[in-house]
């Protein structure tokens, strides 16, 4: 008599832990979702949920997305004068020169 098994990739590997992350089964899950969401959050780490042996999904925490640093700084700061008239300021570039004046 032939024995048939499915593959499902996770031979090997413990039955709590699957890829560095905690492993529980569907209906413990279902018994102890609001407990494991603290858990979770409180840790960072997430939790795989399992049915009949496999992986189907993920109780990962909730990362907020960083803001944008573009217009941090709006309202925050004045400017003085124009901006876009030329300076009456002679540059070194200009002049040739150099830090120990020569050229």
């Amino acid at each position: 008599r032939r024995r048939i098994t499915k593959r499902t990739g996770f031979e090997g590997m413990t039955k709590d832990r699957i890829g560095g992350s905690r492993t529980i089964k569907a209906s413990e899950f279902k018994a102890k979702c609001l407990k494991l969401m603290d858990e979770v959050a409180a840790s960072g780490k997430e939790v795989v949920i399992t049915k009949n042996g496999r992986p189907v999904s993920r109780l990962v925490p909730y990362r907020e997305k960083p803001k944008s640093l573009f217009g941090i700084d709006r309202g925050r700061i004045e400017l003085l004068g124009d901006i876009i008239e030329p300076l009456d300021v002679e540059w070194e570039a200009e002049t040739g020169k150099t830090w120990d004046g020569a050229r």
